[in-house]
């Protein structure tokens, strides 16, 4: 069976408090190896972190305040982002950036808890896990200068065009590529990119419960995203790529292999 992973999954989210053991269950039966669970505030990255040690070697976290969260930012946050990553199990900082679609939080604050946590990840050696809404110019302005110190990140959630999907490849990051694709309405910019990703740039994700793909022959009751649909995100791909599934499915794991570095699917 094709062995994937889902780089991003919001399994902390109350919609699977009721029935997470299952979906961890079909994921498995649907080809996912391992699944990075999101990090997106103290509480939620501790959430994660509790999660991913309930099943080991499968669940992974991330460690990191989501700007929405951004105001929450302040002189205890970094302490318990360091505290947090001691443990295996935390493979990136993040989900952190930039978002002034809803600006939660003000920008300012967006800003300062960004800059914070990029300067953490260079002090402890994890990748990025980034966030970016219609705050494409401000987020490159503060990523670009310290890029170099970075051992790399991923542009979560890519839903560009070409412009910033080659901005980010200039800097040496991953793209994560999601449901997004799958929507008719919305992804056109999105699936004019894709074929621009080298394969080696290129990572897999839900962003369960978010971003179910529109385009699902069955649609699950409460339209609830879940791992289990990354094969089908990745056959949507395949198509618009005009790649084979297999060649994909390979590059995008040992991607996220490097990138978090988990072990390799061999020894997993």
């Amino acid at each position: 069976m094709m062995s994937l992973i889902d780089i991003g999954a919001n399994l902390t989210h109350n919609s699977f408090d009721n029935d997470l053991s299952i979906v961890i269950q079909n994921a498995h039966l649907a080809g996912i190896s391992r699944i990075i669970v999101t990090g997106t505030s103290i509480v939620e990255s501790v959430r994660a972190l509790e999660l991913s040690k309930s099943y080991p070697e499968y669940l992974f976290a991330t460690a990191g305040v989501h700007p929405h969260n951004a105001k929450e930012f302040d002189e205890h946050t970094i302490t318990a982002l360091q505290d947090l990553a001691k443990n295996d199990e935390i493979v990136a900082i993040g989900e952190c950036g930039l978002d002034f679609h809803r600006n939660f939080s003000t920008q300012n604050e967006q800003k300062h808890a960004f800059l914070s946590q990029l300067e953490l990840a260079t002090e402890i050696n994890l990748p990025v896990f980034l966030h970016q809404r219609e705050a494409h110019k401000d987020l490159v302005s503060l990523l670009r200068p310290i890029r170099h110190k970075l051992c790399g990140g991923v542009a979560h959630c890519f839903t560009g065009g070409k412009h910033e999907l080659h901005t980010y490849l200039d800097m040496d990051l991953y793209i994560g590529i999601t449901g997004w694709l799958c929507d008719d309405s919305r992804g056109h910019e999105l699936r004019d990119a894709v074929g621009d990703i080298p394969l080696e740039r290129l990572l897999l994700e839900t962003d369960a419960p978010y971003l179910l793909p529109k385009d699902l022959p069955q649609k699950p009751g409460g339209r609830r995203n879940e791992p289990r649909f990354l094969p089908h995100i990745l056959e949507r791909l395949s198509k618009i790529m005009n790649k084979s599934v297999t060649d994909i499915a390979d590059a995008s794991r040992i991607n996220a292999e490097q990138l978090f570095n988990l072990k390799t699917s061999e020894t997993s």
